[in-house]
């Protein structure tokens, strides 16, 4: 669900980041009060949890992956504004260190996954777990409900993105321009796998993660109701602040990372995120025209697509460190740096809202 460069026109990507930036615009004002809190950790390892659950990748039907997202898990354990911003920030640290998703449409990728998705999931989750107390089961069904429903709103938005590039853009004799397939072909190929097993997968991972945090702190899922969430006895409850109160979050996110290499027994590539060299080859020709309703790809790269594909190389393209011989060790290693950058741009977005020295003076838990 990465949108590459190359896959969307100038003019797409251009409508994609005008679309974003009043969302980010608000959610950074609205969220500034957070930010000047000891809440921060938890926007940090929210951000996190999303980078490093979206490495893990799923086979899916037609020989292509994909993966969950945490379009649920955020939105309820930060807010639906937090969670825009927690979203973007992980998916920007993946196109710029990692070529998970391009630059070019990095505004696309947060429109998909950090806007649209949170905000369905927010939504579902308050409507199906109403005014129910922070231990309740049905919170847990709420937000499997939640996560399966937004995956598949965020791949469905994918896929329109996707298929009106050949109508749209192509050149004076109709061959595509930018992404290569028509809506007819893309909707059915991005959405059969994600109202299966990657929608599956997210209601999976938002069920087991309330669940999870309803053992160990049920006041972290207090910002997802506000006004509403009680605690058992019936009381309000309010979220708990700093990095204490996070630790069983981090711990799971620890397990995770450590669990990342898990991410690289699916074989395939993601319906969409071909590279220029993929689109050459034969073989992988094959599979491309398996997973697209057996239809071939245009036996020249589309050139606008092969142009804007160079505009940015990753420095640890494909979760690889170069200097790491081990794909394995590269993957845990990845992992863990797109972690502490993740932790660092939450920081540094904290300092220069004016959150840095608030954060610090608020007595801790």
């Amino acid at each position: 669900m990465h949108i590459p460069d190359g896959y969307l026109s100038p003019l797409t990507c251009a409508a994609a980041y005008a679309v974003a930036a009043p969302f980010w615009f608000v959610a950074l004002r609205k969220v500034k009060a957070q930010l000047q809190t000891r809440l921060v950790p938890t926007v940090a390892v929210v951000s996190a949890f999303s980078f490093v659950i979206m490495m893990f990748n799923l086979p899916l039907p037609g020989g292509t992956t994909g993966h969950a997202v945490g379009l649920a898990v955020a939105p309820i354990l930060l807010g639906p504004w937090a969670a825009m911003l927690a979203i973007s920030i992980a998916l920007f640290i993946q196109a710029l260190f990692f070529g998970d998703g391009g630059i070019t449409t990095f505004g696309a990728n947060c429109v998909n996954m950090a806007i649209a998705g949170p905000w369905v999931a927010y939504w579902v989750y308050r409507v199906i777990s109403g005014d129910t107390p922070l231990t309740s089961p049905r919170r847990v069904v709420a937000a499997a409900t939640a996560g399966y429903v937004a995956i598949n709103v965020a791949a469905l938005l994918a896929a329109v993105q996707f298929g009106i590039q050949p109508i749209f853009f192509h050149d004076a004799a109709g061959a595509p321009l930018y992404a290569p397939y028509a809506l007819a072909i893309a909707i059915p190929a991005m959405m059969i796998g994600h109202l299966s097993f990657a929608g599956l997968a997210e209601a999976v991972i938002s069920g087991g993660v309330v669940a999870y945090v309803q053992k160990v702190d049920p006041r972290l899922l207090s910002l997802s109701g506000p006004g509403l969430a009680k605690s058992g006895g019936g009381a309000a409850t309010t979220p708990p602040v700093g990095w204490r109160p996070t630790r069983a979050l981090w711990a799971g996110l620890a397990a995770l990372l450590i669990a990342s290499p898990l991410g690289l027994l699916a074989a395939g590539i993601a319906w969409g995120e071909w590279g220029v060299d993929d689109l050459k080859d034969t073989a992988v020709r094959e599979q491309i025209a398996q997973a697209s309703g057996n239809v071939v790809p245009p036996e020249s790269v589309p050139q606008g697509l092969e142009r804007l594909s160079a505009f940015w190389t990753a420095p640890i393209p494909d979760y690889a460190p170069a200097f790491m011989h081990n794909e394995y060790f590269g993957y845990i290693l990845s992992a863990m740096v797109g972690t502490g950058l993740i932790v660092l741009s939450v920081l540094l977005l904290s300092a220069v809202m004016g959150g840095g020295r608030a954060a610090r003076a608020t007595p801790g838990p």
